[in-house]
């Protein structure tokens, strides 16, 4: 059985919880081959998209994929994001929000995965 992943939920409750704050929800994403986003946006590999329901059109926030439509200077694009490629999701107004750890797709499931170093302080259980 595969695990089943706490991202695409996570979203789900960040972005409702904006909505219900009044909050404006943006998407950080990190691009890759499946990501389709207007390429002139995008820097340094990374794209952040404002899905409140004032800026985009038939949002969905699947367990796989997210996609919505929008418009960027004046051109109606449709979005497709990987779940896995989701950096983070976060209120413009106040920052707050969740930021995920890279998913690494390079070696295989036999192989140790390579550890990341955290970029902040991690909580510890002490008893």
């Amino acid at each position: 059985m595969n695990d089943l992943s706490t991202r695409p939920y996570l979203i789900r409750a960040i972005y409702e919880w904006c909505v219900d704050g009044g909050y404006t929800p943006y998407l950080a994403v990190r691009v890759n081959e499946k990501t389709e986003v207007p390429v002139s946006y995008v820097k340094d590999g990374e794209i952040v998209l404002n899905i409140s329901s004032t800026a985009v059109r038939n949002l969905e926030l699947g367990n796989e994929w997210i996609t919505c439509s929008g418009r960027f200077g004046g051109v109606s694009f449709d979005i497709l994001v990987p779940v896995n490629a989701v950096i983070g999701i976060f209120a413009k107004e106040t920052g707050q929000g969740l930021v995920f750890q890279p998913v690494d797709a390079g070696p295989e499931p036999t192989e140790p995965a390579k550890k990341s170093v955290p970029a902040k302080p991690q909580l510890k259980l002490v008893k």
